[in-house]
């Protein structure tokens, strides 16, 4: 999509501190961090938000890939949150589908 921020890191028009890339998913630290690690998970492919994802496989595929930026991260053993926002109430600014790894600190809950 010509007009997205997450498609044009992803085609290389826009820098970005790559965390992990493969040949579906792309990881990048977040430039507005709101934890001591925080990395934005996201697929290649453009999907707007999690509303109009009906791929199965790259929906687990983008939970797997957060997974594993996450232990690649340190974050495993003492814990971390991916968290998906849906749509402008929730806190999605970016609508291309995202998942934000977070870690590196204690996580309150309620999170919102």
């Amino acid at each position: 999509m010509s007009d997205c921020l997450f498609c044009k890191i992803v085609a290389g028009e826009i820098p970005c501190t790559k965390v992990k890339e493969d040949d579906d998913y792309l990881a990048f630290r977040d430039i507005s961090p709101q934890a001591p690690t925080h990395v934005l998970a996201i697929p290649k492919q453009h999907v707007p938000s999690l509303n109009e994802a009906d791929d199965d496989a790259m929906l687990g595929g983008l939970v797997l890939f957060a997974r594993d930026v996450a232990v690649e991260e340190g974050l495993a053993e003492d814990g971390y949150r991916v968290v998906l926002n849906t749509m402008a109430g929730a806190g999605q600014t970016v609508f291309h589908i995202h998942a934000h790894v977070l870690g590196g600190r204690a996580m309150g809950w309620p999170p919102g």
